[in-house]
């Protein structure tokens, strides 16, 4: 399929949101989003793992702020990235406590440049709400944008039930994952409609539902894209290690992004053991621009080996250029135009 079919099909338009210096939604080109693994209050450590993450090709990356020490360091872990020159932008990542922490540490919430809120962890009962628009105040007072970030691991409990008690009274015959997906549906959209309330914008707002089956992140995903504009990020949540990781994202996020639907992707790989945290951010470019929806480095072809090729000589010479080429793109790409779209055969 073509560049231009490829476009053709995202017919499913969003609003702008601008994160840091990056776009989403609104037809600007797909993000990729990668996650720090690091203790966040280790301001070298996150720092440079926030820039090696960068330079694969990651136009966004987030950082867990789960304590004090945590939200203390992200100014300094903003300037490291900032003095080395990486730009792009730093996302917190919040659970629990994330408007005592923003409320605490106002530097924190100046120099981050989106706030990911889980609605389903905010805060239980009428707390649920209060905290939720705490989180939405802050990011007013900032003019910083927000994702809700609807996680199936942390889905409100109170909805489910509801929904799961009106399946019995009326004998409507869903079955549990049905209900489910609507509830996900359902919490995004009702918490969207709180953050417009809370003052936020239609501009500060971007949607994610993360399940962990591609067949449900699926149905989720064509469901809300005819509920809403807001853009929607894409991944499945907790997606496994190597080969699954790797075929269930691809499957699901191949899926929604060939229909059209969704304006930044991560690929959630749990890592092996002293794994290499840039795995995910290549698998996410490589989804991409098997799609011809973004290009990110030469791509290389390589023979998959049979019966006639009785020596490694092949193997070993397409996992060279592979790594080589990776290894270059940061500096090729500020010095040759279109580097990207090159084929090595």
């Amino acid at each position: 399929m073509t560049r231009q079919a490829i476009s053709e099909l995202r017919l499913h338009r969003t609003t702008t949101v601008r994160v840091g210096s990056v776009n989403i939604g609104g037809g600007a080109p797909i993000a990729v989003q990668s996650m720090t693994m690091t203790d966040t209050a280790d301001i070298e450590a996150t720092a440079a793992q926030c820039i090696e993450l960068a330079d694969a090709g990651s136009d966004m990356v987030r950082i867990t702020v789960n304590q004090d020490e945590a939200a203390k360091a992200v100014p300094d872990i903003k300037q490291r990235m900032l003095d080395s020159g990486c730009t792009v932008p730093l996302i917190g990542d919040f659970h629990y406590n994330g408007h005592l922490l923003l409320t605490r540490h106002p530097k924190c919430a100046k120099a981050l440049d989106k706030y990911r809120i889980n609605p389903g962890n905010v805060g239980t009962g009428n707390r649920r709400d209060e905290q939720f628009q705490t989180i939405c105040g802050i990011a007013k007072v900032n003019g910083k944008p927000v994702r809700i970030g609807v996680n199936g691991g942390s889905l409100n409990q109170d909805l489910v039930m509801e929904k799961m008690q009106a399946n019995t009274d009326k004998d409507l015959g869903l079955a549990s994952e049905e209900i489910i997906n609507e509830c996900m549906v359902i919490s995004a959209l009702e918490s969207t409609e709180l953050a417009l309330r809370s003052g936020l914008t239609e501009q500060q707002i971007i949607i994610s539902c993360k399940v962990s089956r591609p067949r449900d992140l699926i149905r989720i995903y064509r469901a809300l894209a005819t509920q809403t504009t807001q853009p929607l990020h894409l991944g499945l949540t907790e997606a496994g290690m190597g080969l699954k990781g790797l075929v269930w994202s691809a499957a699901a996020m191949g899926t929604l992004l060939s229909e059209g639907i969704g304006d930044t992707i991560r690929v959630s790989l749990t890592p092996s053991p002293n794994g290499d945290r840039r795995e995910e951010v290549y698998a996410a470019c490589e989804l991409l621009q098997s799609l011809s929806l973004r290009a990110f480095a030469p791509s290389v072809t390589a023979c998959p080996g049979c019966g006639r090729t009785t020596s490694s000589t092949f193997q070993e010479l397409a996992q060279r250029v592979q790594v080589y080429i990776r290894s270059m793109m940061p500096t090729w790409k500020m010095q040759y135009s279109g580097v990207e779209e090159m084929t090595v055969a």
